[in-house]
């Protein structure tokens, strides 16, 4: 992967990374908001760092580990990626209440739309205030989204020392064997 420098990394802040959807799918995966690396290089999870992809192979998901670059290969496995919020920044704290609050609505329209079976949010503080859900932990919710369900799971990154990518695989795994299920 290309080193950017810390002056192209800032070039990214506030753009708009498109999401990798499909009518449909299985499990569309919502992040907080685009990073900077994320925004620089136009791929999710794209920061060395985060467990996503190491973490969606090992639960599973995806045969082999793909590479951020790889994220147009999603839908074939009936996996897509979105954000709480669209705008690039270097941490999610730099986001307001009113982003997530706006956020929560458009992705609401988004999920009644695309209609996927399940909408899998990482990071259960990214749920909690997209969706005024104070209590909503790891795990299935009561919320639907229409007749789409709703997964919290742990946030990737790799500030999360909370999560090992072992037991990320583990909640991963728990959604994507409900995902399998018809019932």
């Amino acid at each position: 992967m290309k080193r950017f420098t810390a002056a192209e990394l800032e070039a990214a802040r506030d753009r708009l990374v498109p999401d990798v959807v499909a009518d449909g799918l299985r499990v569309l995966f919502c992040g907080i908001n685009p990073g900077l690396m994320t925004a620089a290089t136009g791929h999710h999870f794209a920061r060395p760092g985060n467990r996503f992809w190491p973490v969606l192979h090992l639960s599973g998901f995806t045969p082999r580990l793909m590479k951020p670059s790889e994220q147009g290969q999603l839908p074939a496995y009936g996996l897509g990626i979105t954000n709480v919020v669209a705008r690039a920044t270097a941490r999610a704290d730099e986001l307001t209440a009113e982003e997530y609050a706006e956020g929560g609505r458009l992705l609401t329209a988004k999920v009644e739309r695309l209609r996927p079976r399940w909408l899998a949010v990482v990071g259960v503080t990214a749920y909690r205030a997209a969706f005024h859900d104070r209590k909503a932990s790891i795990g299935p919710q009561e919320r639907r989204v229409g007749d789409t369900r709703v997964w919290v799971l742990p946030n990737p990154s790799g500030l999360n020392a909370h999560w090992t990518a072992a037991t990320m695989a583990q909640e991963f795994g728990r959604l994507r064997e409900a995902a399998l299920d018809r019932s």
